[in-house]
């Protein structure tokens, strides 16, 4: 997976303008490496970050230069969601890194118990952290619940499916559920936003929106 980028002198308040040509103000760092700031067309890296996501190197090219990266850090506007800053890490790829690879679930629609109606599956574990080298990192950790045949059957960080010579789970006991079936409940009930709650919210964005330009100042340095 490839994705170009523009070098770029701007920062702070001056990459405003890049966002109002589609492009994204990105930086690339890693240990030993200066930082060097970049600018990204929109699209382009919106495409490759949905396939890609934080676990797949990419070869970011600029200036006629290739270099292996991990996506690091994407920050949104917190008001239309849209991609503002990019952070691009460059590892060392003869040594460990620590990432999060995302839980996909698949099966349900072969699963007799959820079919009917009478079991959900919950996802306990969204994300588990594991070290790895750079090349040897997973996209996800894909669980087929379609054999789990009683509700509180579970799947274990133990049951995953994964090269244990290559890559380590960390941070997580191996006989924890990351699936698990459960008695479907028959209604939800809506929880009611008090008045408080709806003021606190305004007041939050407003208040992210006046550090929006600090924050892009402290990702720009």
């Amino acid at each position: 997976m490839e994705l170009t980028a523009e070098k770029r002198q701007e920062s702070g308040k001056k990459v405003r303008h890049l966002r109002k040509e589609n492009k994204i103000p990105a930086v690339m760092f890693g240990k030993g490496l200066e930082s060097v700031s970049l600018s990204l067309n929109y699209l382009d890296f919106d495409r490759l970050y949905k396939e890609a996501g934080e676990t797949n190197l990419i070869d970011l090219n600029y200036n006629s230069e290739s270099h292996k990266v991990l996506i690091k850090e994407v920050q949104y506007d917190p008001i239309s969601d849209k991609i503002i800053h990019v952070g691009f890490y460059k590892p060392d790829l003869t040594e460990k890194v620590e990432v999060n690879v995302p839980v996909e679930v698949i099966g349900e629609e072969e699963n007799d118990l959820i079919k009917s109606g009478e079991a959900v599956v919950l996802v306990l574990l969204q994300e588990i952290t594991i070290s790895a080298l750079p090349t040897e990192l997973k996209d996800a950790f894909v669980i087929d619940v379609s054999k789990l045949t009683e509700v509180g059957a579970a799947v274990t960080v133990a049951q995953l499916d994964y090269d244990r010579e290559k890559v380590e789970i960390v941070d997580v006991e191996k006989d924890e559920a990351v699936v698990r079936l459960d008695y479907a409940q028959m209604a939800e009930e809506e929880e009611e936003v008090s008045e408080e709650e709806l003021i606190e919210g305004i007041e939050a964005t407003e208040e992210t929106e006046k550090d929006e330009e600090e924050a892009e100042d402290t990702a720009e340095s």
